[in-house]
């Protein structure tokens, strides 16, 4: 269509070329205005962030790292294997004193000239002479060795081999490391649950409480065109000389009111609009298809959420997992005292192969930490994991006992405001007609239609009440992720 107009335009003369620049103008903004500006449904809204907001990325990401964690510890207990190289160069330099060498090797060498002397059976008067002779010979002879002798040892070293180290017995601390890092698994999966819920929560806020402003801004903006065709006529009215200038008056308060409020009503909805897109990661929201609405029934009972909410809740699963970490602790601190056991092995992968296998106990005696006493801390912990989880039960006890009365009385005061709606959009025409015949005031007829607009905005606020305490429910329940079953559940009032 805009390539057929500016075609047309260039066959036109200038002044009419200038009026085609601006109708282009016009179609162009009205145009992009319409390619931009998006629909969505509850339904989508919440998909979407469940889908793309920064908190369900982060959650995911904890949750798979807690995973990570927990298979990376499947294999305590199974034997270290470790491959090392030793390089190393040493210098050792030694003095080794000789004199019990030299006094040995002398008493030895005499011993053995004197045995080979006596064996030849020699005259005693030969062979003592020369036992003697051969005696001072030796002894002259190692006294040539000095006293003491300098040794210089040096070498480097490459040495590769092969270690294994596996525990035999660790007082339990290997299974409730296993066992800490299973729960922080499970435990992050219902954090990335309750992170989901909490949003639901927050989607559930700020699409209906944009629900909520655009129909007050069309009540107030119903009430500012109304007060306007009352002004419009007491002006009629006050001309022909049946009202007087003061009851005028009073019809032009009464529409600037209108208009302020309007004016506020708009501001309201723009902010809210806001929050919406901001929260989606979008900037082009204006058209939100899911109405406010209220449930004529309940589907279920206050006993039966009041017995089932200890399974569904997230944040009770979630406390009822930090008693068992706490349980795992106690098991922690108690095999500190124990003592541990481990196998070893060590293969040398040179030429001369060595190697060696053997047990290492070991038991703690004193390490500066009273083992005792962390113990009772871990205990005391585990106590009070249990009593927070019982005192949380209470409170949301409370909420979903108030939540559920609320919805009741948001039920009941739906059915309530009806009937007025009917009764008051009678009063209306009634004092209206009163009015025109000098039967009732301007006060009359101002009071019955601000009464017929603050029944709609009651309405519209009566049904986010009941939005709103119906996802506290569900909420706290554990179960608000049933929440879109109920925005097409039969028998439903929509305000539209």
């Amino acid at each position: 269509m805009l390539i057929k107009l500016r075609k047309i335009q260039k066959q036109c003369s200038p002044p009419i070329r200038s009026s085609f620049k601006i109708i282009l103008l016009i179609i162009s903004i009205t145009h992009s205005s319409t390619i931009f500006a998006e629909s969505i449904s509850y339904i989508q809204a919440e998909q979407s962030i469940l889908k793309d907001s920064y908190s369900t990325q982060a959650s995911q990401a904890f949750q798979q790292a807690a995973q990570l964690e927990a298979d990376a510890v499947k294999g305590l207990g199974l034997p270290r294997i470790d491959l090392n190289v030793r390089a190393y160069a040493f210098h050792n330099e030694v003095d080794i004193p000789l004199n019990s060498f030299k006094n040995n090797l002398e008493q030895t060498l005499s011993q053995g000239i004197n045995d080979r002397i006596d064996q030849v059976n020699l005259p005693p008067n030969i062979s003592d002479p020369l036992k003697e002779g051969l005696n001072q010979t030796i002894h002259s002879g190692v006294g040539l060795f000095p006293d003491s002798a300098n040794v210089v040892l040096e070498d480097q070293v490459i040495r590769p081999t092969v270690s294994v180290l596996m525990p035999l017995y660790t007082g339990g601390l290997t299974s409730s490391a296993k066992e800490i890092a299973k729960i922080n698994a499970q435990r992050s999966q219902l954090t990335t649950k309750q992170q989901q819920d909490i949003q639901r929560f927050e989607i559930i806020q700020a699409y209906f409480n944009t629900q909520l402003q655009k129909q007050l801004l069309n009540s107030s903006h119903s009430n500012f065109k109304a007060m306007q065709i009352h002004y419009s006529n007491a002006l009629k009215l006050e001309q022909q000389g049946f009202i007087s200038k003061g009851q005028r008056m009073q019809f032009e308060v009464a529409k600037n009111n209108a208009e302020r409020i309007e004016q506020n009503s708009d501001s309201n909805l723009k902010a809210s609009l806001f929050q919406l897109n901001n929260l989606l990661q979008s900037s082009q929201i204006t058209d939100l298809t899911t109405p406010l609405f209220v449930n004529s029934t309940q589907s279920q009972s206050l006993n039966t959420l009041l017995q089932t909410y200890k399974d569904q809740s997230s944040l009770i699963r979630k406390m009822q997992m930090d008693t068992q970490l706490a349980n795992a602790n106690v098991k922690v601190q108690s095999a500190a005292k124990k003592p541990n056991l481990f196998a070893f092995g060590e293969y040398s992968l040179d030429e001369k192969q060595n190697w060696i296998v053997g047990v290492v106990a070991r038991y703690n005696l004193f390490s500066g930490v009273d083992k005792n006493k962390n113990i009772q801390a871990a205990e005391l912990q585990r106590y009070a994991s249990e009593l927070l989880t019982e005192r949380t039960k209470q409170e949301i006890e409370n909420i979903i006992y108030k939540s559920y009365s609320e919805i009741t009385s948001a039920q009941r005061s739906q059915q309530l405001i009806q009937q007025n709606m009917q009764a008051a959009q009678e009063n209306l025409r009634i004092q209206t007609l009163s009015f025109k015949e000098d039967m009732g005031t301007a006060t009359q007829v101002i009071d019955a239609q601000n009464a017929l607009s603050g029944l709609k905005s009651e309405m519209a606020l009566n049904a986010y009440k009941y939005v709103i305490s119906l996802a506290t429910l569900l909420q706290s329940h554990g179960s608000i992720d049933q929440f879109q079953n109920y925005v097409n559940q039969s028998q439903t009032y929509y305000i539209r």
